[in-house]
C-alpha cells in the first residue's frame, strides 16, 4: 500500500464544491492567454473607428448649425428697398440688386458653359474638391506666372454664401469642408443654380439674373454668347472689370472666356469668330440717395417688414416730404456757424414727420437726433413738474426761490434772478434752476425718473444727484420728443415709428394699452408748458396760435435745445457742437427756439417772417437808434411791452391768443394786430 503526502492548503476540490467546508476561497486565475497580433490590430481599428464615429458626428453637427442648406437659397446681400415719403415720393433705395434665381434646365449651354469654362472646367467630375487646379495654381504661383486660383465653384458657393472674405488657412479649410458637405447633399445642377443666383457682378448687382437686366436688359435664358462670356468674366473682379466703369478690361476679360469656351468645347472656332462684343444697355440708374438721416434710422425697421427672398421692396414711410423740404430750410438758412444742428418733427402717435441729423449727410453720416446723446438741460424739468403734479402739487404753489448757498451742489439761476418764493408756474416759465433742484428734493427722484420711464425715456439716470433736476442725465434728441409727444398726445408711452403702425384691438387696449394723464395733471402742465413760450424763457418761439413749448441750455452753452408741440406736429431742436465745446451766444430760447418757429410756421403754409436786413443810411434818421434795446418789459403775468423800430408793441393774452397793440411814437393811429411775434432783437430771451 502507497502513501501520499497530504499537500498543504485547503483542498481545491472541497473549495470548488457549492456548499463546502471552503466554498468562500476563490479558485486561483486561470493562466493568462497571450494576445494574438491579429487581435491587437482588430482592437486599434475599432477604437479608431469610434474616434473615427465621434469626430465624424460632431463636424456634421457643425456644419449643419454654421452651413445650414437653406442659406444658399438666400439673397448673400440684402435685396434694395425702396423707402417713400407718406405722399408716394421716394426718399432713398438701398439694398442691392438681386432678382429671381436661375434654372440650369432653362439657360441655354453657352450660358453655363461660359461659367464652367473659366471658372471649374472638371466641375461635373470633381467631389468639390479639385487637386488638379490647386495643384496648378500653386505652381503657378511659386513659378511666378500669373496669379491664379485653385476654388472650384462648389468652394466659390462656399465662401460667398457661408465664410467671410478673410484670406487665412483656417477659412481655407473651413471652405474645403463645407465643399463637400454641399456635394453631399445637393445635386451638381442645384449648386450651379445657386452659384450663378449668388454671385457678385458689380454695379451692386448680385446673380445672373440681376445682372442680365442690369447690362444688357434681357433675361438670362435670352443671352447670346457673347454676353454670357462677359458676365462670366465679371466674377473673377466684379468691381474692377464692371463694362460700365472699364469697358476695355470687360472686353479682354471676355474674349479670354471666349478662347476658354472653345478649348472646352462650348464653341467651334469660327463661332468665337463671329461674335463681336455686345452692347451695355443699361437703363435704369439709382438716382435716390442710398442713404438720409431719416432712412438709416427707418431702415432695420423696414428689414423686419420686408420679405426675406430675392424680390425688391418698396415700403411706404410716415415721411412727409413737404416738411422734410421745410426743416431742411430752415435748418440751411439759420446761421450756425461751425455748430451742428439736429430736428425731428412727430406726429403725437410717435409718426416721425421729419428728420435732420445734421447739417450735412454727406460730410457726416453721424445722426445726432438718433443716436448723439446729449443732456437735454432744462427741457428735463418737464419730468420735474410732472412728477411733482402727480404727488398733488398744483402750478399756484409756491416754493423757495432764493440762492443755494448751503451743501456741495449750489446751482444758479440765469442772470442771477432770484426771489423769497415763486409758483410752479412761474419758475417753470423762467427756468428756475434753484426752484427746480428743490422741487426734486422735496417729491424724491424716484418719482421724477418713474415719470420719465413712464413717458419712454430709457437712458440712464442717476439717483442721489440733485443735478438730475437740470438735465444732466444724457439721452437722445428723439428720445425727448417722443417724451413731450406723450405730453401732447396724453397717452403714454409713445414710441417713434418710421412706418404705419398696425392699430390695437380694444381687447389689446385694455390689456396693455397706453396710460393717461389725469384731467387736472394734463391741463396743469399745458399751462406751464404755455407760459414757457408766451412769458417765458421761450417767447422767441410764440405762434399765433396755441403753443406749448420748453427751452434747455446745458452747462457752459455747450447744448441749447427747444422741445414743444403745436398744430398737431411735436418738434424738437438741439443745436451744439461735436466735440462738446461751447456754443457762442446760442442758448435754448434764442436759435433753438427761432428754427422751431419757423418750422411750424411754414409746417402751418404759412412763410416765416424774413429776418430783417441792416441797412447802413448815415443820411437818415437817427432817431431809432437812440432808442436803447430794452427788451420786454412785464407788466402783470400776461403782458408786456416792448419797441420795434419807431412803434411801442403792447403784447397781451386774451382767451389764449396774443394780442400786439401797436403805438406809433410817432405820427399815426395805433394799430392792433392778432399774433403778429414781436421783433426778434426785442425778444430774446435769457438762457433755458
Amino acid at each position: 500500500m502507497k502513501w501520499f503526502r497530504k499537500p498543504e492548503g485547503p483542498d481545491p476540490t472541497l473549495a470548488a464544491t457549492p456548499g463546502g467546508p471552503f466554498a468562500d476561497i476563490a479558485a486561483p486565475p486561470p493562466p493568462l492567454v497571450p494576445e494574438t497580433r491579429g487581435r491587437k490590430w482588430m482592437r486599434r481599428i475599432s477604437r479608431g473607428f469610434a474616434i473615427f464615429c465621434v469626430i465624424f458626428i460632431l463636424l456634421v453637427g457643425w456644419l449643419a448649425l454654421t452651413a445650414p442648406l437653406s442659406k444658399s437659397l438666400e439673397p448673400i446681400a440684402p435685396p434694395q428697398i425702396t423707402l417713400l415719403a407718406s405722399d408716394g415720393t421716394p426718399i432713398a433705395r438701398i439694398g442691392a440688386i438681386v432678382d429671381t434665381p436661375v434654372k440650369t434646365a432653362d439657360l441655354p449651354k453657352h450660358v453655363t458653359g461660359a461659367f464652367l469654362a473659366i471658372e471649374d472646367r472638371r466641375f461635373y467630375t470633381h467631389w468639390g474638391i479639385d487637386p488638379r487646379s490647386i495643384a496648378r495654381a500653386v505652381w503657378s504661383n511659386v513659378t511666378g506666372g500669373r496669379t491664379q486660383g485653385g476654388s472650384t465653384i462648389t468652394q466659390q458657393l462656399a465662401k460667398f454664401t457661408f465664410l467671410t472674405p478673410k484670406r487665412t488657412l483656417g477659412r481655407k479649410a473651413r471652405e474645403a469642408l463645407i465643399a463637400f458637405w454641399l456635394e453631399a447633399w445637393l445635386s451638381k445642377d442645384e449648386i450651379l443654380e445657386r452659384y450663378l443666383s449668388n454671385a457678385y457682378f458689380g454695379d451692386n448687382t448680385y446673380g445672373l439674373r440681376a445682372a442680365s437686366l442690369h447690362y444688357f436688359y434681357r433675361q438670362p435664358e435670352k443671352l447670346t454668347p457673347a454676353q454670357a462670356a462677359m458676365l462670366a468674366g465679371l466674377v473673377q473682379a466684379p468691381s474692377r472689370l464692371a463694362p460700365t466703369k472699364n469697358p476695355d478690361l470687360a472686353e479682354k476679360r471676355m474674349k479670354l472666356v471666349l478662347n476658354a469656351m472653345v478649348t472646352t468645347g462650348y464653341l467651334t472656332e469660327q463661332e468665337r469668330k463671329a461674335l463681336r462684343t455686345p452692347r451695355i444697355d443699361v437703363r435704369s440708374r439709382n438716382t435716390l440717395p442710398t442713404g438720409t438721416y431719416f432712412a438709416d434710422w427707418a431702415l432695420p425697421a423696414a428689414r423686419k417688414l420686408s420679405d426675406v427672398g430675392y424680390s425688391r421692396q418698396t415700403i411706404a414711410t410716415t415721411l412727409d416730404a413737404r416738411l422734410q423740404g421745410v426743416a431742411r430750410r430752415v435748418t440751411g438758412r439759420a446761421g450756425l456757424g461751425k455748430a451742428q444742428v439736429a430736428l425731428v418733427a412727430m406726429r403725437p402717435n410717435g409718426e416721425v414727420v421729419a428728420m435732420i441729423g445734421g447739417k450735412d449727410y454727406a460730410a457726416s453720416p453721424f445722426n445726432r437726433a438718433t443716436q448723439a446723446r446729449r443732456q437735454p438741460g432744462s427741457t428735463f424739468k418737464l419730468f420735474v413738474y410732472l412728477a411733482a403734479l402727480r404727488a398733488g402739487w398744483d402750478p399756484d404753489d409756491m416754493i423757495d426761490n432764493s440762492a443755494i448757498e448751503t451743501g456741495s451742489y449750489r446751482p444758479k439761476n440765469s442772470g442771477g434772478a432770484y426771489s423769497k418764493e415763486i409758483s410752479l408756474e412761474d419758475a417753470f416759465a423762467s427756468s428756475s434752476n434753484v426752484a427746480a433742484v428743490r422741487l426734486l428734493r422735496e417729491i424724491g427722484d424716484d418719482k421724477v425718473i418713474d415719470m420719465a420711464r413712464d413717458l419712454g425715456v430709457t437712458a440712464p439716470m442717476a439717483k442721489g444727484d440733485p443735478s438730475l433736476a437740470l438735465g444732466t442725465s444724457s439721452m437722445t434728441l428723439l428720445e425727448l420728443t417722443a417724451a413731450y409727444a406723450a405730453v401732447a398726445a396724453n397717452s403714454y408711452p409713445v414710441e417713434p415709428h418710421a412706418f404705419e403702425a398696425d392699430e390695437k384691438g380694444w381687447f389689446e387696449n385694455l390689456i396693455s394699452g397706453p396710460s393717461s394723464f389725469g384731467s387736472s395733471e394734463h391741463e396743469d402742465i399745458e399751462q406751464m408748458l404755455r407760459a414757457a413760450v408766451n412769458r417765458g424763457t421761450g417767447r422767441a418761439a410764440r405762434l399765433p396760435q396755441a403753443n406749448f413749448g420748453k427751452t434747455g441750455t446745458t452747462q457752459d452753452n455747450r447744448d441749447a435745445l427747444f422741445v414743444g408741440y403745436a398744430n398737431g406736429l411735436v418738434v424738437g431742436v438741439w443745436i451744439g457742437n461735436d466735440d462738446n465745446s461751447p456754443l457762442q451766444g446760442i442758448s435754448g430760447g434764442g436759435l433753438p427756439a427761432r428754427i422751431w418757429r419757423d418750422f411750424m410756421t411754414e409746417a402751418s403754409g404759412k412763410k416765416a417772417a424774413p429776418r430783417p436786413k441792416k441797412v447802413v443810411d448815415p443820411t437818415g434818421p437817427v432817431e431809432p437808434l437812440d432808442i436803447p434795446d430794452i427788451g420786454d418789459i412785464p407788466i402783470g403775468d400776461r403782458t408786456r411791452i416792448g419797441i420795434e423800430g419807431n412803434d411801442a408793441v403792447i403784447t397781451t393774452e386774451i382767451n389764449g391768443s396774443r394780442i400786439d397793440l401797436r403805438l406809433p411814437m410817432s405820427e399815426g393811429r395805433p394799430t392792433i394786430q392778432e399774433g403778429r411775434p414781436p421783433p426778434e432783437a426785442a425778444t430774446t430771451p435769457p438762457p433755458g
